[in-house]
């Protein structure tokens, strides 16, 4: 039987009265990427940390890859890596330095830990600044140094605590271009974030916590369909039909009407095709001329919503732990 790269049952993390994790039951399966997804101050980074072996669980068990997280602790360290929010480099010393210090620390010899280092200055696209202190380099290169410090020694199991805050497109997507080259090589990863677009890019299965708790867990487009609707887009060619087209689709559908950015579009949920085809008809009926139309799958900004009631980004000001907590 194949062991969980982390199984926990009713996990609790307490900071004074505050239960910041409370009672989390959890198995992810080794291999792929594993979203944790929810707002800042939900309970992400408190679960990665007890994990991590980096707080002790007030209450319940968790097991990361077959060992005890408070037991077992030096087994559970040597084989998971733990990439925060901030980097953990020396920002003095060079990109190259840090990564042949640290090699040395976890025992390569010199020439060792100086070919470890030219060789993840090259995968991550990073050899031309390896002579440069990180205290100059881009947002998007500082989380690329700072991932390649977690994989020194690839592990089995890496904690990447939104791991892209912070960063413009382009380094975006080469942070996750380098997740899934990660898991192509055989590391399970364990995603925090509280960005939607990037767990759907990148997680196999989702977990969405809230307020210390799992609310829904399952595969993206299982937890999508699981909210039972979606979004039909309008848009219209003559601007001024667009009240009376509003008006008409909040009647026949029975719902709350948007408006975004664009003055020719409306935007509308429905419980499906069917729904949506109706909703159709009568703007054609009332004679109102439709540029162009789609019906998709609700995203998972709507899934998020419509499971704890506020947006993923909410209170962005607020840090996940309400007190510092005790490193194990």
């Amino acid at each position: 039987m194949t062991v969980p790269a982390i199984e926990t049952s009713g996990l609790v993390k307490k900071f004074g009265s505050t239960r910041a994790v409370d009672g989390i039951d959890l198995v992810v399966e080794p291999g792929g990427v594993h979203g944790f997804l929810g707002p800042n101050g939900a309970g992400k980074t408190t679960t990665i940390r007890v994990l991590a072996t980096l707080l002790r669980p007030d209450g319940g068990s968790a097991r990361v890859l077959g060992h005890d997280v408070v037991s077992e602790a030096d087994e559970v360290r040597g084989k998971v890596s733990l990439t925060g929010q901030f980097a953990s480099v020396d920002e003095d010393l060079t990109g190259e330095e840090n990564l042949v210090l640290l090699s040395r620390l976890l025992g390569f010899s010199r020439s060792g830990a100086r070919g470890r280092a030219e060789e993840l200055l090259a995968a991550f696209e990073l050899s031309d600044a390896a002579d440069r202190q990180v205290k100059k380099y881009s947002g998007g290169m500082r989380r690329r140094i700072d991932i390649a410090a977690s994989i020194l020694n690839p592990p089995e199991l890496i904690f990447l605590d939104e791991p892209t805050t912070g960063l413009d497109p382009r380094s975006r997507n080469q942070v996750w271009d380098i997740v899934r080259a990660m898991v192509d090589a055989g590391t399970t990863v364990m995603l925090t974030t509280q960005y939607l677009e990037e767990a759907d890019q990148l997680a196999d299965r989702i977990s969405v916590i809230d307020h210390g708790r799992i609310v829904a867990e399952g595969a993206p487009g299982r937890l999508k369909s699981e909210v039972g609707s979606g979004t039909l887009h309008v848009r219209f060619i003559e601007r001024a039909d667009v009240g009376r087209a509003s008006e008409l689709l909040t009647r026949v559908l029975d719902a709350e009407v948007e408006t975004g950015s664009d003055p020719f579009a409306l935007a509308a949920r429905v419980t499906g095709a069917a729904e949506g085809a109706k909703a159709l008809e009568a703007i054609g009926a009332a004679g109102i001329e439709v540029e162009k139309f789609s019906l998709g799958q609700p995203s998972l900004d709507e899934v998020f919503l419509a499971l704890t009631g506020r947006p993923a980004t909410e209170d962005p000001e607020s840090t996940d732990d309400p007190a510092d907590g005790e490193a194990a």
